[in-house]
């Protein structure tokens, strides 16, 4: 049984308000400047069992964990901007192309995870822009 708290209540709604992937410090930043009076370590442990509980999903990127809500339950997969965070959920490949690259290296497929880490397109613009010279 799954017991609410106030607590939970919070880091859920918060992490609800946030369109990309997020670090618990980035959401406990958030929660702060709202008033909101909670640890950080509270705020990792309930984003872990949300995570656990499938209701988060969660990637590393850049050395740290990062959670996001996605609302829809299903198996999916992302983009992710190495820079900004942004995501967007992507079409993954079919499932034979999953089994037999798994069969091609003599594995069986159980599970799979599939996130892309690049560079969006307002990050890669920026880069264009910071890197022309100054006229």
């Amino acid at each position: 049984m799954v017991r609410h708290t106030k607590q939970k209540d919070t880091v859920l709604q918060a992490l609800r308000g946030c369109d990309d992937f997020v670090s618990a410090q980035e959401l406990h930043r958030r929660l702060t400047e709202q008033g909101e009076r909670i640890g950080l370590a509270t705020i990792y442990r309930q984003l872990n069992t949300l995570a656990t509980n499938g209701n988060a999903d969660t990637i590393r990127l850049n050395e740290q964990q990062m959670f996001r809500i996605c609302d829809d339950n299903g198996h999916h997969h992302h983009l992710v901007c190495e820079l900004c965070g942004k995501t967007v959920e992507i079409e993954p490949p079919d499932e034979l192309w999953l089994r037999s690259v798994a069969q091609e290296h003599g594995y069986t497929v159980s599970s799979h995870t599939l996130e892309v880490f690049g560079l969006c397109p307002d990050c890669q613009q920026n880069q264009r822009e910071s890197a022309s010279p100054a006229q």
